[in-house]
């Protein structure tokens, strides 16, 4: 498992590019209503603490950090701390040539490259509590220098309740920070992961040429192993099979 270390001042002046569309996905038909649980997350969202209770949220989580990632109270009353937000992306990012954090795929041109990155990748960020979920998502990818659009990933919690572990959804406008600070730093407790959004229907026309290009020779790369793993098992269900008929069989 690899990590890594991005202070959000210092990313703040890096160039960005967008490569897609933001509108990435179809919105579902028929989505008419919010669920209760989306009103819920909301009412969780716009719930924030006085700067005395965070003063004192503060005091309490930086005697319970085992490192040294502490958050610090300014006089304003804004917080800078840092968060861990594991990788977990099943497609491959595009980044400029001159980085490499993952699995080389293949380069679309002189300026980029294509990679799958490790599983359970995590990147430790340091980032204010007025700095938002899209902020966040935006300096992960400057920190490996991807020029895919923010928004075909979405941040997501990982919460653990009761023996049970749930996945949730974070909205553009949640605070990162703020959230760390209810659940205290235990990782066990809260951890943030980045993934693709999964829901909707893909716009494959939201994507840059150079990157449907690359998902086509990702797709044949993936096919012909496939074909091969294919034939192999069959080379030994036939030598098998042959093997057997050998045994059983007997002239005359």
């Amino acid at each position: 498992m690899s990590s890594g270390y991005s202070s959000w001042e210092e990313s703040e002046s890096e160039e960005f590019f967008f490569t897609a569309r933001t509108s990435f996905f179809r919105s579902p038909p028929g989505k008419a209503k919010r669920s209760l649980q989306d009103v819920q997350k909301e009412k969780e969202t716009h719930t924030y603490l006085t700067k005395e209770a965070v003063k004192e949220k503060i005091q309490i989580y930086n005697s319970d950090v085992t490192d040294k990632l502490k958050m610090t109270l300014n006089p304003c009353g804004v917080y800078t701390g840092f968060i861990k937000v594991q990788l977990e992306l099943c497609r491959p990012i595009t980044v400029r040539a001159s980085e490499n954090p993952g699995k080389h795929v293949n380069n679309n041109n002189n300026n980029e490259a294509a990679f799958y990155l490790p599983k359970g990748y995590i990147n430790t960020l340091h980032i204010s509590s007025t700095n938002t979920v899209r902020e966040v998502i935006e300096a992960l990818l400057r920190k490996f220098l991807v020029t895919d659009n923010p928004a075909k990933f979405a941040l997501y919690k990982r919460c653990h309740k009761e023996d049970q572990v749930y996945m949730c959804k974070l909205s553009e406008t949640e605070h990162p920070l703020y959230l760390r600070l209810v659940a205290g730093p235990r990782t066990d407790m809260l951890s943030f992961v980045l993934r693709e959004h999964e829901t909707g229907e893909v716009l494959w026309e939201a994507f840059s040429f150079p990157e449907l290009q690359n998902f086509l020779r990702i797709l044949e790369k993936e096919e012909d192993e496939q074909l091969q793993i294919l034939k192999k098992r069959y080379a030994a269900y036939r030598d098998k099979l042959e093997e057997a008929l050998g045994g059983v069989w007997k002239p005359g």
